[in-house]
């Protein structure tokens, strides 16, 4: 399906402080002026941003008017400094956040021409709450996620810290089904669909799958490990026209990187059940807590390859855990002997089994300072998750079902600075394989329904598999060095995605027998016995489907700045997409299977049913049912 999105994004803001500069790419800026002691500009200045930590070095000159900018700079913490012949300089320390833009004025003194100390001056951290945009946004320091507790250490817990952004718990019991509780993040009222999540100016986003980040749709997992997270930035409302594929909530992180002086890290957390409290309904009916065991643990590494120019950055963290799930077969009495249920000993699948989740997040980093002008990095981080679950109450273990996820994500990236120009470009590979099949095979499943009560035996009856595999090229260009009637930002950029889609949906691909005691099979309730199924539910037909499908993305965004109290955003966004559902699928009439006689047959028997029964044989989904009693 050919799908156009064209987005005007005009803001206008009464600020206390200059224009804005923020950046999609993970990274942040710093602005201000170089003036004397009487308030005049100095032109010309050079105006350095040094990180001490891996002595990587930025410069910029001011204008006549004695403004600069030092675009696209990592989060990290700065040693800002500012020179000119005759006069004495002066350094600053300096923190850049994630996504912001950083206000730092120079006044400088007259001074002899000769070498003097450098006067050096502290500033405080910018405010977590961004004022200098339009942008409604939250930063989550790297402080904040070393210190907060969470006790699943997801990182995107701590984006609750933004109004209106919720994270689900993660719960050992409550309103969860059969003892899982999907681990996602949600803005503004909206689903959590509507969300997007970007590492590295890398997209989370899966095409195929809910959620909002990939894999997070029916998961208990974390999409990332933590101990990798610098920080990240929250953007609830007003986002600019450089982000894409949201319509809620942008998070956008940046992730660690080695610096000259090695550093390590190590964790390890555990939990059972004797530190979490009964729930209080099973107290009041005497049962014993479930078994529950949940350990964390965890690594990182980080240092120089070469010094001041080659850095590493390696961590590993694991979620395992084993929650006690219980199956109570409670048959009902005074059925009729010889009824055919009598001889299944539904009791015998009474017990407690367990639940186990393994996750395994991986993630190394390799940057490269290759000068004063240009540097690049290299990055891989990979999610291996299995979890057993699907079963308890009424539906016994052997339908129990294994839900996995698979992400790897392999990036490449490249920063050039020359005078006002600034270009960000990223190349980057990803595959995101959610999916679910049986978790024993070999047996058919039986359903029966008793007083309206369902009890499932056998195996779990439907395999899915999700596989999105895409190749990504990105490349934004900003210009600092235009001013007409003010100061300009002008930034603009090109995004491409080339995405293939594999789905394997084999519902019901494990034959379902279902028993009742009355059935309505198309012609009225009718009695039958639990001795023989009144209906045989199966799968067939062609459950794949693979597809192309081409992503392209537009935009130019200015602010401008005519006074300095004034700022004005405006942007224009255009999206394209070639073949996302994949309209142009024709049902195919050869075969070993003639699916359009199929359906033709199938709506000219008697008492075929309403059209919806159509749904039945949906091309991706085609199943059959079969009734015992001769009507079809």
């Amino acid at each position: 399906m050919c799908r156009h999105r064209f987005l005007w994004l005009v803001c206008t803001s009464l600020l206390s402080l200059p224009l804005s500069l923020s950046a999609q790419t993970s990274t942040g800026a710093v602005r201000g002026y170089v003036k004397d002691q009487n308030g005049a500009p100095i032109a010309d200045a050079e105006v350095q941003a040094r990180n001490p930590q891996t002595g990587v070095l930025r410069s910029a000159t001011s204008r006549a008017d004695g403004s600069y900018v030092l675009p696209g700079l990592p989060p990290a913490s700065y040693e800002l400094s500012a020179r000119h012949i005759g006069f004495n300089p002066q350094r600053r320390q300096l923190a850049v956040p994630i996504g912001a833009t950083v206000t730092s004025d120079f006044s400088l003194l007259e001074g002899a021409v000769e070498l003097q100390a450098v006067t050096v001056q502290a500033q405080a951290a910018p405010p977590a709450i961004e004022m200098r945009t339009p942008e409604v946004a939250t930063n989550v320091s790297q402080q904040q996620i070393q210190a907060l507790p969470s006790p699943s250490r997801n990182f995107l817990d701590l984006a609750g810290l933004a109004p209106g952004v919720t994270a689900s718990e993660d719960r050992v019991s409550g309103n969860i089904t059969r003892g899982v509780q999907s681990k996602t993040l949600s803005a503004g009222g909206a689903s959590p669909n509507q969300i997007n999540v970007f590492v590295d100016g890398a997209s989370l986003k899966n095409d195929l799958t809910a959620g909002g980040i990939a894999g997070q749709d029916a998961s208990r997992g974390n999409p990332f490990p933590r101990n990798a997270v610098q920080e990240y930035r929250v953007i609830s409302q007003n986002f600019k026209a450089e982000y894409q594929k949201s319509s809620s909530a942008i998070i956008t992180a940046t992730t660690r990187s080695g610096t000259n002086t090695w550093t390590g890290s190590a964790l390890f957390t555990y939990q059972n059940k004797s530190f979490v409290a009964a729930d209080s309904f099973d107290v009041a009916q005497s049962f014993k807590k479930p078994d529950y065991s949940r350990s964390l643990t965890g690594f990182s590494i980080g240092g120089p390859i070469q010094h001041d120019r080659l850095f590493f950055f390696g961590s590993y963290e694991g979620n395992y855990q084993n929650r006690g799930q219980r199956v109570l077969f409670t048959p009902p009495v005074g059925l009729p002997v010889g009824n055919g249920l009598d001889s299944v000993n539904l009791r015998g699948f009474n017990g407690a089994f367990q639940s186990p989740f393994r996750e395994t997040l991986l993630f190394g980093k390799v940057t490269y300072a290759a000068g004063s002008n240009s540097s690049a990095e290299l990055s891989f981080s990979n999610r291996h998750e299995t979890d057993v679950r699907d079963f308890g109450n009424n539906v016994s273990y052997a339908a129990a079902t294994n839900n996995h996820n698979y992400n790897t994500v392999v990036q490449l990236k490249h920063n050039y600075f020359t005078g006002p120009w600034l270009n960000e470009s990223k190349i980057d590979f990803s595959r995101f394989h959610r999916g679910f099949s049986p978790n024993t095979s070999g047996n058919p499943r039986r359903l029966y329904t008793v007083n309206n009560t369902d009890y499932v035996i056998g195996a779990a009856n439907s395999i899915q598999e999700y596989i999105q595999k895409r190749i990504g090229f990105r490349d934004d260009l900003t210009f600092t060095g235009f001013q007409l009637a003010g100061e300009h930002v002008i930034k603009g950029g090109l995004s491409f995605n080339h995405d293939i889609y594999d789905i394997d949906k084999r519902n019901d691909e494990v034959p379902q027998f279902h028993y009742s005691q009355t059935a309505d099979a198309g012609n009225g309730v009718q009695t039958y016995n639990y001795a023989t199924p009144w209906e045989l539910r199966f799968g067939s037909g062609d459950p794949f489907f693979k597809s192309n499908n081409n992503q392209t993305g537009v935009y130019l965004q200015d602010d401008w700045a005519p006074v300095k109290r004034l700022l004005v955003n405006a942007g224009v966004r255009w999206d394209y997409e070639s073949n996302m559902l994949n309209t142009g699928y024709i049902t195919p009439n050869n075969g070993p299977i003639h699916y359009v006689d199929t359906l033709r047959a199938y709506m000219s028997l008697p008492n075929a049913g309403s059209p919806s029964g159509v749904n039945l044989f949906h091309p991706l989904d085609l199943t059959r049912r079969h009734h015992f009693n001769g009507r079809r």
